[in-house]
């Protein structure tokens, strides 16, 4: 199985200046791990997770005023749609981190997560047998 197959294609986008409660409370409504982060006059695009949101929290600092951009991991790994998932696995694994930016030539096509491979990975429940109740 791929990379595109697994992945989510409903990106969440934010810019640096968001804060960091607006963002949390953005990827809270979606359901989601991360955002991607747009900043076209630095680095570009970058991810900011919830785990960056937690370690910021964490240690005190004000979700109010505190931005994404001061927290977006701008060093990222991109997958490619075409990958398999062993190779995304691979890739967060050696990483250590839970999300993959998936890039086609025009931009972010998806992401896809530790969760989203295991899903793929898992058997489905639908198959399996029906508990007596």
């Amino acid at each position: 199985m791929l990379v595109r197959d697994a992945m989510s294609t409903m990106v969440l986008t934010i810019g640096p200046a968001h804060t960091l409660r607006q963002a949390a409370r953005l990827m809270s409504t979606r359901r989601v791990g991360a955002a991607v982060v747009l900043d076209p006059d630095t680095y570009g695009l970058g991810i900011l997770t919830e785990r960056d949101v937690l370690i910021s929290l964490g240690s005190g600092q004000n979700p109010d005023t505190e931005t994404a951009g001061t927290h977006t991991t701008t060093d990222v790994v991109f997958a490619d749609p075409s990958w398999t998932l062993e190779e995304a696995a691979e890739a967060m694994s050696h990483g250590g981190f839970r999300h993959l930016i998936v890039m086609e030539a025009d931009g972010p096509a998806g992401i896809v997560s530790v969760r989203d491979i295991i899903r793929c990975w898992a058997p489905s429940r639908q198959h399996e047998p029906a508990v007596p109740a």
